[in-house]
């Protein structure tokens, strides 16, 4: 084997061998994030009343609803990318129309993506929906609502 082959299988091993490790750690820390109390993610929402115009800013913590309109929504996965990668928040929600008449239909559910609203938008006629960015809060701390 040539030292050029060896140099170019020490590299891919180095390689594979980090991205373990860091995949490995990455998914530890996570878990032990969202299996403590003290500490609960929470996804930070724009929301947008097409006939009143009305915007407002949602913040929902883990396996939350929260009512606009006649929508639910429910977060159930948010995260964001750490400082030193490229800035990014995405979020897997759940959105239920309750309608006038009490008749739920789901209309979203899926990953929305706070860098790119159009790549995997809310459809609906009176609403707009879109991630602003996730954030983590202690459990003393309550969300707000605008």
């Amino acid at each position: 084997m040539s030292y050029g082959a060896r140099a170019l299988c020490f590299i891919l091993i180095a390689l594979f061998s980090y991205s373990s490790l860091t995949r490995a750690q990455q998914q530890t820390s996570e878990n032990d994030l969202y299996q403590s109390q003290a500490e609960t993610p929470v996804v930070v929402l724009s929301a947008l009343d097409k006939i009143t115009t009305q915007l407002s800013t949602i913040e929902i913590r883990l396996n939350e609803t929260v009512h606009f309109g006649t929508l639910e929504i429910t977060m159930r996965h948010c995260r964001s990318n750490p400082p030193e990668e490229t800035p990014e928040s995405i979020a897997f929600l759940e959105i239920v129309d309750v309608g006038h008449n009490q008749q739920r239909k789901q209309v979203f559910t899926g990953w929305m993506f706070a860098s790119s609203p159009a790549l995997s938008p809310l459809e609906h006629p009176v609403y707009d929906v879109w991630v602003k960015s996730c954030k983590i809060v202690s459990g003393a701390e309550s969300t707000a609502r605008e």
